[in-house]
């Protein structure tokens, strides 16, 4: 139970709803205790009448307007119960959709607040079920496990205090079957729990085999593997209906359980009751007084083991939310928020090491971007290249070594303050599914349809998006699929653009296109960044040719660096890329 006291502040900021609801509790077993005083007093009424009917004395008084009264009171009770009912589950059920919004929104932020390095360590399905499945728990036990408790407690001290007052020896021996009623449902619950749990995953597993079935539907169509998914599907499929088969039958004994577990009890009732009845220790009334306690005490006793059930569950999960609203950002965010912005960046000395894997992908990297310059970087796949634009927009910060902007540590810098003057293009562009429009405009407050199609203009995607039947309206579908891989990044380039930052890093963002298109974003690139600092990472060398300076790099190591004619004419690393390609544009022609 210790992670659900982390739940205590959120039952402080709503206490008003859970008192309330707590008072609408005892109102609602309090007239739910009526009926049966009412039925106890009309069944003792009866049998007056039928002894006085045997032993011939007249009746006094309407008999019939008697029991008419007291079935009027029962219904009034029952109204007046429902009504309290009513007002109960308007409070401590609201209550919890109030804390579920809360804690769902906590989470969420802290996940906002987290670093590159949580995200590559969990997977998007553990985030997505502790922010669902989790936060439901924890609402089942903060809402229906605490208003049944309530229910449930209240139920059970006030009818057996009345059963005690007028039988204590049928109290005890009618309430014998209850707790062992308790126990089973207990143990009944503990097992539709892990059962429930084992459906869940297996849901969880067809739903990822369906999404990757229908994300990868080109791949399976050119592969000829749909009979392969077809029948792997039907597997998972028959899996689920299994684990399901195996839960209904442990459903299907909850009732009968119920029902046998009364009718013991009532059959105790009716058989020790008649006894002290005849012993003239009891009433008639109170036999059926009794009898109706038994099946009043029935749901409050099952739903002990009901409860106990939920808050296993709730402190499972919550034990689970706690987990990651313990972790913390790798680093904070600075203070320093400049009224200007020059553009100048240096790299003095950076190495970093991915805390992963452990692979060290910069050793001593330095160099310096003077606003308005671009710097190009070159190198094979795991040279380190991509490490560098990390570094730059702060997903990760250096192992050694510093980066300054306009002479500044990058640490020191408020963080949406540095991220309003990047505009950053990734490797691998990631687009919503919504509107060209609205990718475009991601970054913007405001979404104004000129600077949308002038940023298209400028990224070289103009002419394709009009040749759409929706145009700029044309919604891209998941994660931009609907798209050819170069249109992607040429709508991720518009995105970085209209934003008009100070500071461009591409990340390896043209590998997409030809050579033809390449040019002719790069001469646009050029014109609408002519007084951006830039950083312009690439494997061909047409991607950089226009940058002031070039530096290549070979397993995070610079082992080259000056400007293109300088670099071609040193006849290094930076010529021979060049030779070879050129060599493959010839062989490609």
């Amino acid at each position: 139970m210790q992670a659900l006291k982390k739940l205590n502040p959120y039952f402080g900021k709503h206490k008003w709803l859970l008192i309330a609801g707590a008072f609408f509790v005892i109102i609602s077993v309090i007239f739910k205790l009526f009926p049966a005083l009412f039925i106890r007093n009309s069944f003792d009424a009866i049998a007056v009448i039928i002894e006085n009917y045997r032993n011939g004395v007249a009746q006094d008084g309407n008999v019939s307007g008697e029991l008419v009264r007291y079935g009027v009171y029962i219904i009034g009770a029952a109204v007046l119960q429902g009504i309290f009912m009513y007002f109960m589950r308007q409070t401590i059920v609201v209550m919890s959709r109030h804390i579920e919004f809360d804690l769902k929104n906590t989470v969420f932020e802290h996940y906002q607040r987290l670093t590159q390095k949580f995200y590559k360590n969990n997977s998007t399905g553990d985030l997505m079920n502790r922010i669902s499945e989790d936060v439901s728990k924890v609402r089942m036990y903060v809402g229906p496990a605490i208003m049944y408790a309530l229910n449930t407690g209240f139920t059970i001290i006030l009818v057996i205090s009345i059963m005690i007052s007028v039988s204590p020896k049928l109290t005890l021996l009618t309430l014998i079957p209850l707790p062992f009623l308790a126990f089973l449902v207990y143990r009944v619950a503990n097992l539709i729990h892990t059962r429930s749990r084992k459906v869940q995953e297996q849901l969880s597993e067809l739903s990822t085999f369906a999404q990757e079935s229908f994300s990868g539907a080109r791949v399976i169509k050119a592969y000829h593997k749909s009979p392969w998914f077809g029948a792997n599907f039907k597997a998972q499929a028959i899996e689920y209906r299994s684990v399901n088969e195996r839960l209904f039958r442990v459903n299907a004994t909850f009732q009968p359980l119920m029902i046998l577990m009364v009718g013991i009890s009532t059959l105790i009732t009716i058989y020790v009751g008649g006894r002290l009845y005849f012993a003239g220790q009891v009433s008639a009334g109170n036999i059926t007084e009794f009898i109706y306690y038994v099946n009043l005490l029935t749901w409050p006793i099952a739903s002990i083991g009901w409860v106990t059930s939920l808050v296993q569950s709730a402190d499972a999960s919550m034990q689970r939310l706690d987990e990651f609203l313990k972790e913390q950002p790798e680093f904070s965010n600075g203070t320093h928020k400049p009224s200007t912005f020059e553009g100048r960046i240096e790299f003095k000395n950076v190495s970093f090491t991915y805390p992963n894997s452990g692979i060290t992908a910069l050793k001593d990297v330095s160099f310096t971007i003077e606003p308005g310059n671009s710097l190009g970087v070159l190198g094979k796949t795991g040279a380190g290249k991509s490490t560098i634009a990390a570094l730059m927009v702060r997903q990760y910060d250096p192992t050694e070594g510093a980066i300054l902007v306009d002479g500044v540590d990058i640490k020191n810098w408020d963080l949406p303050t540095l991220k309003s003057y990047l505009g950053w293009v990734p490797q691998e562009a990631f687009l919503f599914s919504d509107t060209i429009a609205n990718n475009i405009a991601f970054g913007m407050d405001t979404m104004e349809i000129d600077a949308v199609k002038s940023a298209a203009m400028a990224a070289g995607v103009h002419e394709n998006i009009m040749g759409f039947d929706k145009q700029y309206q044309t919604k891209v579908g998941e994660r931009g699929i609907t798209l050819s891989g170069g249109q992607k990044q040429r709508v991720s380039i518009a995105r970085a653009l209209i934003k008009s930052p100070k500071v461009i890093v591409l990340d390896d963002c043209l590998s997409a296109v030809d050579t033809e298109t390449e040019e002719q974003i790069l001469s646009n690139l050029k014109k609408a960044t002519e007084n951006l600092s830039g950083i312009i990472i690439a494997h061909r060398v047409s991607s950089v040719k226009h940058c002031q300076q070039i530096i290549c790099l070979d397993q995070g190591v610079i082992i080259e660096r000056g400007t293109p004619a300088e670099l071609e004419a040193a006849g290094g690393h930076y010529a021979d890329l060049i030779s070879m390609q050129l060599e493959g544009q010839f062989e490609g022609s």
